[in-house]
């Protein structure tokens, strides 16, 4: 459903507006041209002449309405009218789970603001170039939480995204359970009846937590027709870490390149190592580019004219104007 549309059909007809602005001008200026005649008198309260009645005072309401009942005609003459745009999608788009790491790691500061920021900027980005496309969330650390099931709505899924923290912001233990993360992923697309269905993991560190292991997963989303794309996000050598306490600690990044790389394999995806902002976003530019909704879209537009509405009121104008002059605005000639 696209906004409504307003229009005239022939918007040239609304320089006649411009008669009843001359017509009114005209009168404007006839009465301030005109001067009575005058004569000298000592004193002048015997020639004043009578107070106007109301009456009188109320005839210049007259030319008022037929102006305005032309002014309402002209803009019915050029067709106004009120649309209503509908797209119409043919085909289908793509399924597609996003993967957070949200482990402690993901605080680290070798990205800006930090690996986690980055990377929420970045994903943020990526859900606004899609337009068809269903998508979801899981953010794991120790554990693995299905946050979003795939969705058009995307506002819902960027503010859930917004509120994203590292996993000791709140109260989670702080390991890297990629397998758990993956197989929770696989488990969303299950169901999908899209063509294709893709998931996009994106971790800082190694695999240390969970019952499923990431290949066991990897093999698990190939089964289902799911292609994974894989992400390391950190750069070569320590990173300072900022802890809750206030500590900060330069540690050493201990992204698991094989894994990732193997687990892309397995489901025919990619393995991309971003070491800073703009790289991970030319890598989720790269994966908007490959996995492109094959979709056709058609927009139809129903007009609705809208003139009635401004020759009802005109019509009434003009037979007021009538009647006020047949009857107790009229002049004795």
């Amino acid at each position: 459903m696209m906004p409504d549309i307003t229009r005239f059909a022939s918007p040239w007809l609304l320089l006649l507006l411009l008669a009843p602005l001359l017509l009114a001008l005209q009168r404007f200026l006839a009465r301030q041209r005109y001067r009575p005649a005058a004569l000298r008198y000592s004193d002048v309260r015997l020639v004043l002449p009578p107070r106007p009645s109301w009456r009188q005072r109320a005839r210049p309401i007259l030319p008022a309405l037929r102006l305005v009942a032309l002014a309402l005609l002209i803009v019915a003459l050029a067709r106004p009218q009120a649309g209503n745009a509908r797209e119409v999608v043919f085909g289908e788009g793509i399924d597609i789970a996003i993967v957070l790491d949200i482990s402690g790691s993901m605080a680290a500061l070798d990205f800006e603001p930090n690996r986690l920021g980055a990377a929420k900027a970045v994903i943020r980005d990526f859900i606004r170039q899609r337009q068809y496309d269903r998508i979801g969330l899981v953010v794991f650390a120790s554990e693995a939480f299905s946050q979003v099931p795939p969705t058009l709505d995307y506002q819902v899924l960027e503010r859930v995204l917004d509120e994203t923290q590292v996993s000791w912001d709140i109260g989670l233990d702080s390991g890297t359970a990629i397998g758990l993360g993956l197989a929770n992923a696989a488990n969303m697309l299950r169901d999908s009846k899209a063509e294709s269905r893709v998931i996009v993991l994106l971790t800082d560190g190694a695999n240390n937590s969970g019952q499923i292991d990431p290949l066991t997963a990897a093999e698990i989303a190939r089964a289902l027709d799911i292609r994974v794309y894989t992400i390391g996000a950190a750069r070569p050598g320590p990173a300072p870490l900022p802890f809750p306490d206030g500590r900060i600690e330069y540690r050493d990044s201990e992204i698991d390149e094989e894994t990732l790389r193997q687990i892309a394999d397995i489901t025919g995806g990619l393995y991309f190592r971003a070491e800073d902002s703009a790289g991970l976003q030319q890598i989720y530019d790269t994966i908007n580019t490959l996995e492109r909704s094959k979709v056709e879209v058609k927009r139809f537009t129903r007009y609705t004219e809208l003139a009635p509405w401004f020759i009802i009121p005109a019509v009434f104008l003009l037979t007021l104007e009538v009647l006020l002059r047949k009857t107790i605005l009229r002049t004795i000639p």
